[in-house]
């Protein structure tokens, strides 16, 4: 459904004069498997990273690596400021677990964080590594399974409407009788 939606958004002719009137590389908005998957891992990897412009970030590693950019980008919007207090307190929980601290009562004023930046900074980037990683690389191999198992659906379906196709016209069409012996 996915890959669908791509090649129909690909085909449309607003997109195209778009990206030659700013001239924009054609591969940093790519939608094969391949850029969809690293575009889905690098923007939620920079997305659990609590640091301010994250989006800079994600435009950050164009040099590096390519992917598909706006997706990247969608993908890193997952933090916003309705979701940054959760997420950031699980992976401060999260952290301090691991490292076997004690956790202190968290209070959402900037007062509170200029005071205690020192007792959470550690637990909380260690919780944030922890998240990072893991919920990017599993996003990572979900979307190429995801992808990888469409195409076989795709393929599945048009094996079996060519094979429903021709025993069909097998069925409708006359025989020859055999000769009776």
């Amino acid at each position: 459904m996915i890959r669908k939606t791509f090649k129909n958004l690909s085909a449309n002719e607003k997109l195209k004069t778009f990206i030659q009137k700013y001239n924009v590389p054609i591969e940093y908005l790519s939608a094969n498997r391949k850029m969809v998957s690293k575009a889905v891992f690098i923007g939620l990897f920079i997305a659990f990273i609590p640091m301010p412009m994250q989006m800079l970030a994600v435009v950050a590693f164009i040099p590096f690596t390519r992917f598909n950019v706006p997706i990247a980008l969608a993908m890193c919007w997952i933090s916003n400021p309705f979701t940054m207090p959760f997420m950031y307190y699980a992976e401060y929980l999260t952290g301090s677990f691991f490292l076997g601290m004690e956790t202190t009562d968290v209070e959402l004023t900037v007062e509170w964080f200029a005071q205690n930046i020192g007792n959470i900074f550690i637990p909380l980037y260690v919780g944030t590594a922890f998240y990072s990683i893991s919920i990017s690389s599993l996003a990572y191999y979900l979307v190429n399974h995801l992808w990888r198992s469409s195409i076989r659906k795709d393929q599945d379906s048009r094996k079996n409407g060519i094979f429903r196709r021709n025993k069909s016209q097998e069925n409708d069409a006359p025989r020859d009788e055999e000769p009776k012996s």
